[in-house]
C-alpha cells in the first residue's frame, strides 16, 4: 500500500506547485545518511531532473557543526554524534550534482530555516511553495516543513521521496504534516506536473 494511501484520511487538501513560484528543497543528502538516503536517492534525483527541466530553483542543506561543544547546542545533548562540517561524512551525495544556480545552504539545526538566509533567499526570488525533499523525514524535513508553513509558504512533502530509520515514524510524520502544514505528494505524481508545462 502506498504511503498516500496510508494516509488518505488526513491528506484531504488538493493542490499543485505554481512552477514559475516553487523552489525544491534537498534536505541534508549528505554522506552521512548515506544508507537512509540510498532507498529514495533514485526518487530524489527524478525530482532534480524534473525541476531543472521545469527551471525550478533548488536548494540544497547540509548539517553540520564547527564544533559540537560550542555550536551544537541541544543536539550535543540529545545524539551520541554530530556531522562536523569539512569532514567526509559532511559532504553532499556525489550524485546530486549541484550546479552554478542552486543554492547550497549550511545549517547547524533541524530547520533549514534557523540560522540562515534561506527565507530572505526565497522571498527575494519570489518563491512562494516549497517542495520538500531528503533526510530525515521526522527532524529535518518536517521541522523545515513546519517553519516554511509559518513563514507563510505552500509546502508541498515528497513521502516517497523522505526518509527516516523505521515506517512507523515516517507516516507518523506524513500524517501530522497533512493535518496541520503540508500538502503530501509522490515522485510521479510531482515529476508529471513538472514536466508537463502547467503551472498550477
Amino acid at each position: 500500500m502506498s504511503h498516500l494511501e496510508q494516509i488518505k484520511n488526513y491528506n484531504i487538501r488538493r493542490a499543485l506547485p505554481i512552477l514559475d513560484k516553487a523552489a525544491m528543497l534537498v534536505i541534508d543528502m549528505q554522506h552521512y545518511f548515506h544508507g537512509l538516503a540510498a532507498p529514495i536517492l533514485d526518487n530524489v534525483l527524478s525530482l532534480i531532473d524534473a525541476c531543472r527541466t521545469a527551471r525550478l530553483k533548488i536548494v540544497f542543506t547540509r548539517h553540520g557543526v564547527h564544533d559540537p561543544q560550542n555550536d551544537g547546542g541541544m543536539l550535543t545533548t540529545w545524539w551520541d554524534d554530530l556531522i562536523v562540517r569539512g569532514s567526509e561524512a559532511w559532504q553532499l551525495n556525489k550524485e546530486l550534482k549541484p550546479n552554478s544556480s542552486d543554492l547550497v545552504i549550511d545549517k547547524n539545526r533541524y530547520s533549514a530555516f534557523q540560522g540562515t538566509d534561506l527565507d530572505d533567499w526565497l522571498c527575494k526570488n519570489g518563491v512562494e511553495d516549497v517542495i520538500i525533499s531528503g533526510v530525515m523525514t521526522n527532524l529535518c524535513c518536517e521541522t523545515t516543513a513546519r517553519d516554511a508553513f509559518g513563514h507563510d509558504y505552500r509546502v508541498f512533502f515528497v513521502a516517497d521521496a523522505t526518509a527516516t530509520i523505521n515506517e512507523e515514524l515516517h507516516l507518523a510524520t506524513l500524517k501530522n504534516l497533512a493535518y496541520g502544514f503540508s500538502y503530501i505528494i509522490d515522485t510521479e505524481g510531482l515529476c508529471s506536473h513538472l514536466t508537463s508545462g502547467h503551472s498550477a
